[in-house]
C-alpha cells in the first residue's frame, strides 16, 4: 500500500512545466475550474468531486515535499474510494507491482472516452446498476493533449448530455459564415461552399473536453491524469484484462533513480482503447488479431495537422466566421488545405492540414504553414496579433474503406484510434463521441446482460456515423488523382450524386511508401522567419508548453538504428528532420565529422506523424512517462 500511495502523490511524480499562458489563457482555467483549495478541503471534498479531488492532490503533491501532509487524517484507501463509485479493489499479481480492478477500463480522455465513460454510467443509473468506469489519460491533466481545428458539431452531445447549454458547456460561439476559399500565392478565389455549419460552434476542444471530465467525474467516472499506459494485459487464453502503465524514474541508461516507480496494472473487465489517431496500444490489438483483415479494410491514410491560436486586433475579429482554403502553398499534388476560425475573446484558430501520402521529401509541413501566414489575404488577419498557443497532430483520413474491425477479446477500440472523421466535413469529434456511446452501450449490455461485444459492431454500421462516412468514402481518395481530379469527382459527388455513386474509391499507396527517392524531386527552399508573423520551431515549441523528463529511456524508438544513415539521408534526404513539427529528429556531426540522426525526444508534441511517414516504418513511438508532452489550454 505504501508504495502506490506513494507512486499517485511523490511530489517528483510530475516535473516543472514553464507555462507561456496569456491572461486570455488563464481566463480558461478561472472559467471552468476552482482555484486550488487548502489542504483541509482537500480532505472534505465530496465524493462527486473524484477528478478534481485527484486533480487538486496532485497539485498540491506538486507544491508540496511532504507525503506526511497529505495522508495525514486518511489512507490513500480512502481517498481513492471517494472518487466516484468504482471501489478500490484488489492489490495482487507481481509481488513489485501494484493492481487495481475495474469492470470498465478506458485508455484516453478525451471526446470518445469521455463520451464511453459518461454513457456507461447514465446507463448504471438508468438500471441501478453499481459498475465501476476507470479513465487513464497520459496527459498531464484532462485536455492537456487534445488539438483540433474545431468546428464542433453537436449532435452527438445533444444525444450524450442534452442540457449542454443549462449546464454552462464551453460551446458559446455559433458559426456566423462560411467562406471557401481557393488561394494561388497572391491571390483568394472565392468558391462555392460546399460545407454546411448552420447550427454548428467554434470551440477548443481541449477546454470541451475538461468540461466532460467534470460531467463524467459527477457520475462516478475516476479519472487518472498522468499515467500513460504502456503495455496491453493479457490472460492465458489471450483475452484483454487489462492495462499497464510506464514505470516511473527510469534514467536514459534504463537504471533506476532515487524517485523509481513501478508501474501499476490496471485490470477490467471490459478495455475501452480511445488513445486517438495512431494510438500506439489500438496499432499493436489491431495487428495482433488481424482487425484490418476481418473488417475488410483499408490501410489508413493520414494528414498532419498543425495550428496556431492567436489573439487579433478587435476590429479584424468576427466571432463565429469561418474560412477554409485549398490551394497554395501547398503542391497541386498534395492534398490538403488550411483553416481559419473566429473564436471568443479576439482569438482565431489558424492551421494548415497536409496530408502525408505527400511525394516530395523535401517538403516540411511546419514551414507550409509559416508561408501561409504570409498570403496576403490571410496576413491581413494577423498584422498587430499575437500567438497564444501552438500545437500540432495528425488525423484519419482513410474514412469508410480504412475503419477495421473495432471488437477484440476483452474490449472494442473506439474514436479516432478506429478512424471516423468525416474528411469533407472536416470533422471527427461527433463521431468519435458517438463511437464511444455506442460502444459502451454495447459494454453495458455485455456486463449487465451477458450480450456479446460483438453488438459494438452492428450498432455501428447501424448507426448515422456510417451514413455519414458511406456518403463520404470517395472524397479523399478522390484527390490521389490530382487536385483538379479531386475537385471534379468531389463535386459530382457533393452536388450531384450526394454519396450514392456505386463504385468506392481505394486509397492509393500507404503514406510512407508515397515518398519519392530526393533524386526524383526538387528541393524546397524556405524563407527565414520575421518573427512576426513566422517563427522558428524553438519558439513555437515553447508556445505548447511541451515538457517531458529529461533523463528517461527514449520513448522514440529506431526498429533498425543503422537506417537514417544507410538509407533515410542518401535516398530520402532525411526526411524526419523535415516531416516533424517539433524538430525532434536532426542530423548532427559525430565524431568522424559524420552525419548522424540525434533524436530530441524532450520536444515531441506527440503529433505521431514519425511512426506513420518514415519511409521505411523505421520509428515507433511509444508513450514517455506519464504527464509528459505537450500542455494545450486552448487547442
Amino acid at each position: 500500500m505504501p508504495q502506490f500511495r506513494s507512486f499517485l502523490f511523490n511530489s517528483n511524480r510530475f516535473h516543472s512545466r514553464s507555462s507561456s499562458f496569456t491572461s486570455a489563457t488563464s481566463s480558461v482555467f478561472r472559467s471552468h475550474f476552482a482555484p486550488f483549495s487548502p489542504p483541509s478541503d482537500l480532505l472534505d471534498c465530496p465524493a462527486s468531486n473524484g477528478f478534481s479531488y485527484f486533480r487538486r492532490l496532485l497539485q498540491y503533491s506538486s507544491a508540496s515535499r511532504s507525503d506526511d501532509v497529505l495522508c495525514r487524517g486518511f489512507s490513500i484507501r480512502k481517498s481513492l474510494s471517494k472518487m466516484g463509485s468504482g471501489k478500490f479493489r484488489s492489490f495482487s499479481t507481481e509481488p513489485d507491482r501494484e493492481s487495481i480492478e475495474y469492470d470498465v477500463v478506458i485508455v484516453g480522455a478525451g471526446p470518445a472516452g469521455l463520451s464511453a465513460a459518461i454513457r456507461f454510467k447514465q446507463m448504471c443509473r438508468e438500471k441501478d446498476v453499481d459498475l465501476s468506469v476507470c479513465v487513464v489519460e497520459k496527459g498531464a491533466e484532462v485536455g492537456a493533449h487534445i488539438l483540433s481545428g474545431n468546428v464542433f458539431e453537436p449532435r452527438a452531445l445533444n444525444e450524450l448530455l442534452p442540457r449542454w447549454k443549462q449546464e454552462e458547456a464551453p460551446i458559446s460561439i455559433p458559426v456566423t459564415s462560411d467562406q471557401f476559399w481557393f488561394l494561388t500565392k497572391e491571390r483568394a478565389l472565392s468558391l462555392p461552399c460546399p460545407f454546411n455549419n448552420e447550427g454548428n460552434y467554434v470551440i477548443s476542444l481541449s477546454q470541451l473536453v475538461r468540461w466532460m471530465g467534470v460531467k463524467a467525474e459527477e457520475l462516478g467516472v475516476e479519472i487518472y491524469p498522468g499515467f500513460a499506459a504502456s503495455e496491453i494485459l493479457f490472460d492465458a487464453n489471450n483475452k484483454v484484462i487489462g492495462i499497464g502503465t510506464n514505470d516511473m524514474g527510469i534514467s536514459k541508461d534504463g537504471s533506476k533513480k532515487e524517485n523509481f516507480q513501478r508501474g501499476v496494472e490496471i485490470k477490467g473487465r471490459i478495455t475501452l482503447l480511445a488513445e486517438g489517431c495512431r494510438g500506439s496500444l489500438s496499432e499493436k490489438i489491431v495487428q495482433k488479431y488481424n482487425l484490418r483483415e476481418k473488417g475488410s479494410a483499408q490501410h489508413q491514410t493520414y494528414a498532419l495537422g498543425i495550428k496556431e491560436v492567436w489573439e487579433i486586433d478587435a476590429d479584424k475579429h468576427q466571432p463565429g466566421a469561418v474560412l477554409h482554403t485549398l490551394g497554395w502553398p501547398l503542391d497541386r499534388k498534395t492534398y490538403g488545405g488550411s483553416f481559419l476560425y473566429h473564436m471568443n475573446d479576439r482569438q482565431i484558430s489558424l492551421g494548415l492540414v497536409v496530408a502525408l501520402n505527400y511525394q516530395n521529401p523535401y517538403m516540411n509541413p511546419y514551414e507550409e504553414f509559416q508561408k501561409l501566414k504570409h498570403h496576403p489575404a490571410i496576413k491581413t488577419f494577423l498584422d498587430g496579433g499575437t500567438v497564444i498557443q501552438y500545437g500540432a497532430r495528425t488525423l484519419n483520413e482513410g474514412g469508410l474503406q480504412s475503419i477495421p474491425y473495432p471488437v477484440f477479446p476483452g474490449g472494442a477500440i473506439i474514436g479516432c484510434s478506429a478512424g471516423f472523421l468525416n474528411v469533407p466535413k472536416i470533422k471527427g469529434t461527433h463521431t468519435a463521441m458517438k463511437s464511444g456511446m455506442l460502444a459502451a452501450e454495447a459494454t453495458f449490455s455485455l456486463l449487465n446482460e451477458g450480450l456479446e461485444m460483438d453488438k459494438y459492431w452492428d450498432a455501428l454500421r447501424n448507426s448515422w456515423i456510417w451514413e455519414e462516412l458511406f456518403r463520404a468514402r470517395n472524397y479523399r481518395p478522390a484527390f490521389d488523382y490530382g487536385l483538379i481530379p479531386g475537385f471534379a469527382i468531389s463535386a459530382l459527388e457533393h452536388y450531384l450524386l450526394k454519396g450514392r455513386h456505386p463504385i468506392t474509391l481505394k486509397h492509393g499507396k500507404p503514406d510512407h511508401e508515397a515518398t519519392h527517392a530526393a533524386k526524383l524531386c526538387s528541393p524546397i527552399h524556405y524563407p527565414k522567419p520575421d518573427g512576426v508573423l513566422s517563427f522558428d520551431v524553438p519558439t513555437s515549441l515553447h508556445r505548447s508548453n511541451t515538457n517531458h523528463e529529461h533523463d528517461q529511456p527514449p520513448h522514440l524508438r529506431l526498429r533498425d538504428p543503422k537506417i537514417p544513415e544507410l538509407i533515410n539521408l542518401p535516398v530520402y534526404a532525411g526526411p524526419e528532420s523535415r516531416y516533424c513539427p517539433a524538430r525532434v529528429y536532426e542530423y548532427v556531426p559525430d565524431e568522424q565529422n559524420q552525419p548522424k540522426l540525434q533524436i530530441n525526444a524532450q520536444n515531441c508534441v506527440h503529433c505521431k506523424a514519425c511512426d506513420i511517414k518514415d519511409p521505411k516504418q523505421n520509428v515507433e513511438w511509444t508513450v514517455p512517462e506519464g504527464g509528459g508532452g505537450p500542455g494545450y489550454s486552448i487547442m
